[in-house]
């Protein structure tokens, strides 16, 4: 389909596209840290537990498990501000595909997506229940996180420090939250030229019918907005978390 290909080829270009870098003294980012692969969850020790981890679900057709867009940036910016030993990153992966035809199901992604997400968080809290735990997504990657983080347990919830949302595509349906979560403990970014976030979605019954077309929130159309997050990603996510965690 053309929305596919649209849609791959604007992912990959505006991952590439240059990033301008505030200095706000939350991040260097001119040393990249993260890949787009990163499980220091899974392989770290819990006799060696960090500060923070960090745990993040990347965008459809994205590489590795954490992607190369806001993912790695957000996973720079905190370790350049409490150090690279005192942060363990790690994407969603495994059964995450990132694949497009989920963002089409009910959750926004698919439920094994889901399920491992809420391994990750389990595993964080029982190999390292002292460290605070700060999350991210972005576009199907916020779906994930949004519907993991609502079913986790009351003892999980309370680890999860923050969480951040690029281009949140339940951001409508959701109503700007997480459902059975603290809006305290979240921020969203969805710029205003972005149809998946903050647009509607208008439906045009068939011209055999009488109906008048009806409006609902969420839509899938993507437009260049959704592709310019790196900056919230560089500064105002880290900024967010940062103040969460202490």
């Amino acid at each position: 389909m053309k929305f596919f290909s649209i849609l791959s080829l604007a992912v990959t270009l505006a991952a590439a596209a240059p990033v301008e870098v505030v200095d706000t003294g939350v991040a260097d980012l001119q040393v990249r840290q993260t890949g787009a692969t990163s499980n220091e969850l899974e392989s770290g020790s819990s006799s060696a537990c960090p500060k923070v981890i960090f745990i993040f679900a990347r965008a459809s057709t994205e590489p590795g498990n954490m992607g190369i867009s806001a993912g790695p940036i957000v996973g720079d910016a905190l370790k350049s501000r409490y150090g690279s030993s005192q942060v363990w990153v790690q994407g969603v992966g495994g059964p995450y595909s990132a694949d497009l035809a989920s963002n089409f199901l009910p959750e926004g992604t698919s439920t094994v997506a889901i399920n491992e997400a809420k391994r990750l968080f389990t595993l964080a809290n029982t190999k390292c229940p002292n460290s605070a735990v700060v999350a991210g997504g972005y576009s199907q990657g916020t779906a994930v996180m949004a519907s993991s983080i609502s079913t986790l347990s009351s003892t999980i919830q309370n680890q999860i420090k923050g969480v951040v949302l690029f281009g949140y595509t339940k951001n409508l349906q959701n109503l700007g939250r997480i459902p059975n979560f603290p809006s305290s403990k979240l921020s969203v970014y969805c710029d205003v030229a972005d149809a998946v976030c903050y647009g509607k979605q208008t439906c045009f019954p068939s011209s055999k019918t009488s109906e008048k077309p009806l409006t609902r929130p969420g839509t899938l159309f993507i437009l260049p907005a959704h592709f310019l997050y790196q900056t919230d990603a560089a500064v105002a996510a880290p900024i967010f978390l940062a103040g969460r965690i202490g």
